[in-house]
């Protein structure tokens, strides 16, 4: 009783001091919550000093909805959490984290959670609690107006109710709502994102409610995730071959559907299968008129059920953001079967990974509904399209999945049933929005289905993944930047800074034509005999291994004595510019050249043709012999032998006593390579029927 009586004394001495002025000083959302706790003869006794005031706010709010005391709250926070997440220097945030993930778990039990305006109120206020937490932090706002929330606060908090945010797409979703806001999230904006978030589910809801496909869903219990083509003015366009059909098109959570447009109805749909493994390729494709490729508003389908690619058209007047957003959808779904396929995931974990891809649609949409101004980037606010995109996005779906069977795990075993200190499963807060998913007719949290990715206190495995692939990706990031800083224009200025780049290679490729010539004896000589006494004594793969080590050794130094020295760039002479009669002629030159080239290179193979087929017996027959020759040597003759007389052979072929030699052999072979007929060839032109078909 006079510890209450000290805290309550504590607190209205505060509010004398004037501590609590920027809650009283223009209308807080909080003010009328302080006055109550003031107020209340139990204020004083529920007011734990190590929270700061709004923390103590949102903690009593908690209380109220778990029918619990404050200070019973924090006796079983105190119980069940470990000496690290007791540490006073978080006690404060992970206390606060523990109230919210037991509010929200029961919180969103009740259907409709998302459209009550209280939730929405408790889930913003719960990311600027946690924000400041603890007794000494100091708030940074004085009125509504003002309050906002950081990155960190939602990346933490957001994912404990899954259709609000996820873990792996948390970050790139407050980009996508604070982009017009600073990097701060108000509560306005949040408010807009839930009305679109809700006014999609309800949209979804009423789709899969319909007897829209009725027969063709029922057999796995498809959900309608989106529809187009029913407006005149946005039509749907199918291209398979060279026909072409309006219709509509249509996407569940297992396949996608056409139905072409009759006169006065829809004809039978067509399915494209996205669930099992028929090796789909889901990709963005050009389309015109006549089989032209002309504009890129188009979706490309292609499985090995089908014996031509599917085309779907989206026509847009402006840009090509329609066929994108859909192309990110169909991906969406084909990936999550993907994962599910690859690591074997079966019954309610199953409906949790498609639960995951499904609520990352809904808030796609919600995002697109209130940016409708400024472009999305579609594939970034899908988990399994970022996973895809992501360096290290496997790891995370690997993460993902082990998540998952250690989560069947405990459940089989019950040991994690009750489980206080987690946030509550994608599945369990669709089905308490009223939306059941997947063969599972029960209500998840009924079944035991333990919890989210989001502990208190610490990061999962799942957050840890997430986190090292983001920082990889920031390392990719700078990368790329500099890859684009440094591409030039230009094909003889692209030219020139290949060569400036191979200038070293080329003097050691200089190097060694000087020692293959002979130019130098004395060199020539010492570096054959060297070369053979390590050909000689098997220590080929240790000459390799040292020449590696040399390299290494190389970088490490120059590391080391170059970290405080600034990077020196390439200095490229660049070509003298040249205008366009200049450019279409090196153009035609280099196409003349590779022209020659490739008639060489056809030369070359259809000579091999007539020596293997024998057209030409005279010139087969010394072919014969060689490989006769060449079969014996290998099959009786240790390899080493054969390593150490190839070298021997090349290396002294130019040397002062066999060069005579080597160039009268050349001639000889010259003539012989020169006297053989190329294999004839027939051309034939398609006929215009073949064209036709």
């Amino acid at each position: 009783m006079a510890a209450g009586s000290k805290t309550r004394s504590m607190l209205e001495g505060l509010v004398r001091e004037g501590s609590f002025k920027w809650l009283l000083g223009r209308r807080s959302p909080f003010y009328e919550e302080f006055e109550e706790m003031d107020n209340s003869p139990s204020g004083g006794k529920n007011f734990i000093p190590e929270l700061s005031p709004i923390a103590n706010i949102i903690v009593r709010r908690c209380s109220k909805i778990l029918a619990v005391s404050s200070s019973e709250l924090q006796g079983s926070f105190n119980a069940e959490a470990s000496d690290f997440i007791k540490h006073p220097s978080r006690y404060a945030r992970n206390f606060l984290e523990y109230c919210c993930f037991r509010a929200l778990a029961l919180s969103t039990q009740v259907m409709g959670h998302l459209a009550d305006k209280k939730f929405r109120r408790l889930t913003f206020d719960m990311m600027v609690a946690w924000e400041v937490p603890a007794s000494s932090n100091q708030p940074l706002h004085n009125s509504d107006e003002d309050i906002s929330v950081g990155l960190e606060a939602f990346a933490r908090l957001a994912p404990a109710v899954p259709i609000i945010a996820n873990v792996i797409i948390s970050e790139n979703l407050f980009e996508a709502l604070t982009s017009s806001t600073g990097g701060r999230l108000h509560f306005f904006v949040y408010d807009k994102y839930l009305n679109g978030l809700e006014r999609a589910m309800k949209k979804m809801k009423s789709q899969s409610e319909s007897s829209l496909l009725s027969p063709f869903r029922s057999a796995r219990g498809e959900k309608i995730l989106e529809v187009d083509g029913t407006v005149t003015t946005q039509p749907v366009l199918e291209h398979v071959g060279i026909s072409t059909w309006p219709g509509r098109l249509i996407l569940t959570d297992h396949a996608l559907y056409f139905e072409p447009l009759r006169v006065v109805s829809y004809d039978k749909p067509k399915r494209y299968d996205l669930a099992d493994d028929l090796q789909q390729v889901v990709k963005p494709e050009l389309t015109g008129l006549w089989g032209t490729r002309l504009f890129d508003k188009a979706v490309s389908y292609k499985s090995i059920s089908l014996s031509e690619p599917v085309v779907i058209e989206l026509p847009a007047l402006k840009g090509h953001t329609r066929r994108d957003y859909w192309l990110a959808i169909i991906q969406e779904i084909l990936y999550v079967h993907r994962f599910i396929n690859k690591f074997h995931i079966m019954g309610v974990e199953r409906d949790e990974a498609l639960s995951k891809a499904v609520l990352g649609i809904l808030r796609m949409q919600a995002i697109q509904e209130i940016n409708s101004s400024s472009p999305v980037h579609f594939e970034s606010l899908l988990m399994f399209n970022l996973c895809d995109q992501l360096p290290g996005g496997d790891l995370i779906l690997e993460t993902l999945a082990n998540m998952s069977t250690s989560r069947e795990l405990d459940r089989t075993n019950n040991s994690a049933a009750g489980s206080q200190t987690y946030s509550i499963s994608a599945l369990a807060t669709v089905s308490n929005l009223g939306f059941m998913f997947g063969s599972s007719l029960t209500n998840p949290s009924e079944t035991g289905l333990v919890v989210g990715e989001v502990a208190v206190g610490e990061m999962s495995l799942l957050e840890k993944a997430v986190k090292e692939s983001r920082d990889n990706y920031q390392k990719v990031l700078q990368a790329q930047g500099s890859v684009d800083e440094v591409k030039v224009d230009g094909i003889d200025t692209n030219l020139a800074l290949m060569k400036e780049l191979l200038v070293p290679l080329m003097e050691v490729g200089n190097g060694l034509l000087s020692l293959l010539n002979w130019d130098d004896p004395r060199k020539s000589l010492i570096f054959c005999l060297l070369s053979t006494f390590i050909i000689c004594r098997g220590w080929l793969s240790y000459a390799f291994a040292l020449m590696l080590l040399f390299v290494a050794a190389f970088m490490m130094l120059t590391r080391c004595f170059n970290q405080e020295r600034r990077v020196y760039e390439i200095k490229v002479i660049a070509p003298p510019p040249m205008n366009t009669m200049e450019q279409l002629l090196a153009v035609q030159n280099a196409i003349s050249q590779v022209e020659q080239h490739i008639q060489d290179g056809n030369i070359v193979l259809l000579k091999f043709r007539a020596l293997l087929l024998s057209i030409f017996p005279k010139a087969s027959e010394k072919f014969v012999i060689t490989l006769l020759c060449t079969a014996l040597i290998l099959a009786f003759v240790p390899i080493k032998y054969i390593v150490l007389l190839t070298f021997l052979e090349t290396f002294t072929r130019y040397s002062p006593p066999r060069k005579p030699s080597t160039e009268r052999w050349m001639r000889r072979l010259r003539e012989w390579w020169f006297s053989i007929p190329a294999a004839p060839v027939i051309l034939e032109r398609e006929t215009e029927d073949k064209k036709r078909k």
